[in-house]
């Protein structure tokens, strides 16, 4: 078993959540984003390179290399609450996509040892990169920030044109459960018009049933001090809850898909 030996390199893992996908689950975080979103909340994730980062004061190293076998070891050591649960195994970043064989082979392993798999991620790859993994995947959780391509890329570095194709993609291939993710982000995508446009969006996708908006929050900004960067959303508050459930009606009011606020 040769994919065991597969190579990658993440940054943390995190237990018990339940915020990821169905149940109680272990979030693996690899390492690597070909996005710069303004509000990134892990922006150690970003670079694939190790780094270090002031954390309370002290350095910190961000970033380890690992094997695919020393992984699902570490997963598997959760086996009890996932069988209570229905939980199971999800990758995030960064943009698990940055590692495909790792990740695909990961999934692999989980899978082989009858554990749920997700994956979180904005779908910024060459199709033929997800597609190898969609046989390992029982839910992809994809965000779709905007619909207009300039302000897209204004803000995260990259325009959405991809990402909204491999959408379509994934909801046609049929191998995988798809939920759409919004962040909804003050001064990028919190009107109803925005937001009613990526609802239409997530509406056509073949299979689609759920549409979740998950509000910024500004839980990571010590992380830009400690990596000597710039928080570019300084002064940007969160979306007031009613604000939210404004922006949930108006995404209801144009599909039919499932609407919740958080994910």
């Amino acid at each position: 078993m040769d994919y065991l030996n597969t190579k990658g390199r993440i940054f943390d893992i995190q237990r018990y959540s339940v915020h990821d996908g169905p149940g109680i689950r272990t979030i693996v975080f690899l390492k690597g984003c070909v996005l710069r979103c303004r509000w990134c909340c892990n922006p150690e994730s970003q670079e694939y390179r190790i780094q270090t980062m002031k954390v309370m004061g002290e350095e910190k190293v961000i970033g380890r290399d690992t094997t695919v076998a020393e992984m699902i070891a570490e997963v598997e050591k959760d086996r009890p609450y996932y069988y209570r649960s229905g939980g199971g195994m999800t990758l995030s970043g960064g943009e698990c996509l940055c590692q495909p064989e790792f990740s695909r082979d990961l999934l692999r392993a989980a899978k082989e040892r009858g554990i749920n798999t997700a994956i979180e991620s904005m779908a910024c790859a060459d199709f033929e990169k997800i597609r190898r993994l969609l046989p390992y995947l029982d839910l992809y959780l994809m965000d779709i920030k905007h619909t207009n391509p300039e302000k897209h890329k204004e803000f995260t570095g990259r325009s959405n044109e991809l990402m909204m194709e491999n959408a379509r993609k994934v909801a046609l291939s049929g191998q995988t459960r798809l939920i759409i993710r919004v962040p909804v982000i003050p001064s990028f995508n919190d009107t109803v018009e925005e937001i009613r446009g990526i609802a239409e969006f997530a509406d056509t996708l073949p299979g689609v049933e759920e549409l979740h908006l998950l509000p910024y929050h500004r839980l990571g900004q010590d992380k830009y001090e400690g990596l000597g960067r710039e928080y570019l959303m300084d002064g940007i508050l969160p979306p007031e809850p009613e604000k939210m459930k404004t922006l949930k009606m108006a995404a209801e009011s144009v599909s039919s898909l499932r609407i919740q606020i958080g994910g």
